[in-house]
């Protein structure tokens, strides 16, 4: 990939007004996602915006402004925090977060002191493609879900919005140009919830609840005084502050730890899929440059970062990764600016409501197309490989790798009272290594050997 497919590069700054919606462009997209894990956890959304926010900015500033990636919550601690608040509550839950991203700054020293070069010779093409499919539908059922149904019940209107924003979307992506040609999810977003908010009025289905933002509202309307206005408008989130908010001593467990720290080991599979994605899309290697090892340090630095304030771990997102590919706007800057836009969002009581008023259907019609462009981008490294599947080890591996991961498979690894579950993508990824290092013939799997081949240069 040549950078004249770019709109603007690494490096490049925007102007003052499509920055800003390119930036909220980026914040809409993971927002639903970085909430969604906060409220199935029992944290609070506005902490785990802030936390999010100050946590790509440290990751843009350890990765040298050389990827463009954003952080929020991740999915893979939803089932360890749950576990985890019974025992310890939220104190005991950062203290599992803080040791589980200690373990990315111990896995990034190994990996600055001995290289990269093993990783790339044991992530073949036949094995990273599959994954990065494995990566987009494994999240399709979460699209598919929040686009179809409500608590767990299809729902024929909802559905409806999730379609309507999928269209405006994919219109907007093909036929577009010029300023709105960049902008097609935010486009669809703001469509759908259009939709949604006509068929909200006409058929009094309640798709859209604006509860929120009318309490917000009519606070800030019936404040007698500038700062009952300010106070109105600009809330603390509730933060989760050691030695503020609890004795990190009193909720120690190791329970917790046993329950949290190891997940740190599979996300760290996601993580490098998630840099093999960004590098195919941007034509850059970021294994080499900035490194892997700063890569991972900047994810684990993000998530000690929330768990001093009480959000969830962090990790790089796919629907950020989406749009990238769509917009072609690889800027750090645009990514900096949708980090500032999450932190003051986390302090403004009616935007963040704003915000999350949109439907998750409408969020799910966007996923739809976010997501199936992260598995097409795996599909496009076989392609651009000439991985021959005809070959019967390349088919094998691959083969696996695809229904393990997508199928749902999972180990459970006892350790005491505790059982370690290794499941979906990370043990796709496992199998996939090991077969590809017991398997004869590896120079097949590597293809024409353009995995890699992209140059560094910015």
């Amino acid at each position: 990939m040549s950078d004249k497919n770019m709109v603007l590069g690494l490096s490049d700054v925007p102007k003052l007004s499509q920055w800003l919606i390119f930036s909220i462009q980026h914040l809409f997209a993971m927002f639903g996602a970085t909430i969604l894990v906060p409220f199935l956890t029992g944290l609070s959304p506005a902490v785990a915006l802030v936390s999010s926010g100050l946590g790509t900015l440290a990751y843009l500033l350890i990765t040298k402004g050389q990827i463009p990636a954003y952080l929020g919550s991740s999915f893979a601690f939803i089932a360890p925090i749950i576990s985890a608040m019974a025992i310890g509550g939220a104190g005991g839950v950062m203290i599992g977060s803080f040791l589980a991203g200690l373990v990315y700054g111990v896995l990034s020293l190994l990996i600055g002191t001995f290289g990269t070069g093993w990783i790339i010779k044991v992530l073949p093409p036949v094995v990273v493609g599959p994954i990065i499919i494995v990566i987009g539908l494994g999240l399709a059922p979460t699209a598919i879900d929040m686009a179809m149904n409500v608590d767990g019940e299809y729902s024929a209107i909802h559905f409806s919005s999730a379609i309507v924003t999928l269209l405006i979307t994919v219109i907007g992506s093909l036929l577009f140009r010029g300023f709105f040609g960049l902008i097609p999810i935010l486009i669809g977003i703001m469509g759908g919830y259009i939709y949604s908010l006509i068929v909200t009025v006409s058929s009094g289905e309640k798709i859209i609840d604006t509860s929120g933002i009318q309490a917000v509202w009519h606070n800030i309307i019936n404040s007698s005084s500038i700062g009952e206005v300010i106070q109105s408008i600009f809330l603390v989130p509730e933060f989760v502050i050691p030695f503020v908010n609890y004795n990190p001593a009193e909720v120690f467990s190791w329970s917790i730890i046993w329950m949290m720290v190891p997940v740190a080991v599979v996300t760290v599979a996601e993580h490098i899929g998630d840099q093999m994605v960004l590098s195919k899309i941007a034509g850059k290697n970021f294994l080499r440059k900035p490194g892997l090892h700063r890569s991972i340090l900047g994810d684990g630095v993000a998530t000690m970062i929330a768990s001093l304030l009480g959000g969830p771990p962090n990790t790089t997102y796919g629907e950020n990764i989406g749009v990238l590919a769509i917009t072609r706007v690889f800027s750090v800057f645009v990514i900096g600016g949708a980090a500032v836009l999450a932190i003051l969002f986390g302090f403004i009581g009616i935007i963040t409501e704003l915000i999350a008023s949109i439907p998750t259907s409408v969020m799910g019609g966007v996923s739809i197309l976010l997501f199936g462009i992260i598995a097409s981008s795996g599909l496009r490294m076989l392609i651009d490989n000439q991985i021959d599947l005809g070959i019967k080890r390349n088919l094998v591996i691959s083969s696996v790798i695809l229904v393990i991961g997508i199928g749902g498979a999972y180990i459970n690894i006892p350790l005491g009272d505790v059982d370690i579950t290794i499941a979906g993508m990370a043990l796709s990824a496992i199998i996939g290594l090991i077969l590809n290092l017991v398997l004869p013939d590896k120079e097949s799997g590597y293809g024409n050997g353009q995995m890699f081949a992209e140059s560094d240069d910015q």
